[in-house]
């Protein structure tokens, strides 16, 4: 396997397991810890915090803090915060698998977003075949194991808006803000979502803090969600950089079945063997899935081949096409005796 691979494939099931349990190691500090906005706030904190430490201490590569970094960040912040607060708006309004139903249909709007605005290729027959599955399987699975229930059209339309400009945008600032390092992105971005959060748990949970009496048990899953939030927050951003946003998103559906399945291990909740088959439809079509190149008129620009100064001698190999060096003038050939 090459190392371009390699390294994909790395970021790809990193990010996987991070996603897969976030929700649950959420789930779980939320219930004993009764302040969402809060625990957001300590894993925002700490993914910026901890990373400018490590950064510091010379663990990690970490860009110096400059603002024309900080500023191209910001929306990238916002759009990762609005699609947050209208995942929980939607939420209100509608049950998880009629949400699960909903983001999966996303990797189709998102693939023609992926072609008009980030030049790529429109999915071949297989993949868009893929896409089509993947939104049936988890329609099939909710038809079998759950209740379709949504009330609040307007909060799923605006989640919907917000959540696919959030993958087409902080795809485009990926690749387009130069950086050091994928910490970086991890610091910046986490850096606004921090001060936004604190002024939102300040504003909304102060009363529920200072009457919280804590224990081992609380404390340690909001150590543990941190932890994972760092990590996610890594993962998430070295995914991105390596592929697209369609494929990204396909990935983050796939990362809900898998939460899906680890909920249905460990709670009471069971699904039936025709609901497990369609989640294994599920992630059969994100396997087959094929992502789509860039276009021809969007590749990164060649390096025109510069011209050697010299011919090489006839019968003797070019050394510049061997080792990557700059040919050398030739010593002038000896006279025929």
């Amino acid at each position: 396997m090459s190392g371009g691979r390699a390294s994909t494939l790395f970021a790809i099931i990193g990010y996987g397991a991070c996603s897969s349990l976030m929700l649950i190691v959420n789930k779980v500090a939320v219930n004993l810890l009764p302040a969402p906005s809060f625990v957001l706030l300590l894993q925002f904190f700490c993914s910026w915090f901890v990373v400018k430490a490590c950064g510091l201490c010379g663990c990690v590569d970490v860009d110096e803090f400059e603002w024309r970094k900080l500023l191209a960040f910001l929306p990238v912040s916002l759009a990762f915060l609005a699609a947050v607060f209208a995942n929980m708006k939607t939420l209100q309004f509608a049950n998880v698998e009629t949400f699960v139903v909903f983001r999966a249909s996303t990797p189709l709007t998102i693939s023609i977003c992926d072609w008009l605005c980030l030049g790529r290729e429109l999915p071949v027959l297989r993949s868009t075949i893929c896409l089509i599955s993947l939104l049936c399987g988890a329609a099939a699975y909710v038809a079998t194991d759950a209740q379709f229930h949504v009330s609040g059209y307007v909060w799923v339309g605006v989640w919907y808006v917000i959540f696919c400009f959030d993958q087409l945008y902080i795809k485009h600032a990926v690749d387009t803000v130069e950086v050091r390092s994928n910490w970086a992105r991890v610091f910046y971005t986490n850096f606004w979502a921090s001060i936004v959060a604190g002024g939102v748990a300040g504003a909304t949970e102060p009363d529920i803090l200072r009457s919280f009496v804590w224990s081992y048990a609380s404390g340690g899953a909001l150590a543990l969600s941190c932890l994972l939030g760092v990590a996610m927050s890594y993962f998430a951003f070295l995914c991105r950089s390596q592929i697209s946003a369609t494929h990204f998103t396909v990935i983050g559906n796939i990362c809900k079945v898998l939460t899906v399945l680890i909920n249905v291990c460990i709670w009471d909740k069971h699904a039936t063997p025709t609901g497990l088959g369609f989640l294994m439809l599920c992630l059969l079509a994100a396997f087959l899935y094929k992502p789509s190149p860039l276009r021809a008129d969007s590749q990164p620009p060649t390096e025109p081949e510069k011209e050697p100064l010299v011919e090489p001698s006839e019968g003797v190999a070019d050394e510049s096409d061997q080792a990557g060096v700059e040919l050398q003038a030739s010593a002038p050939k000896a006279a025929p005796r």
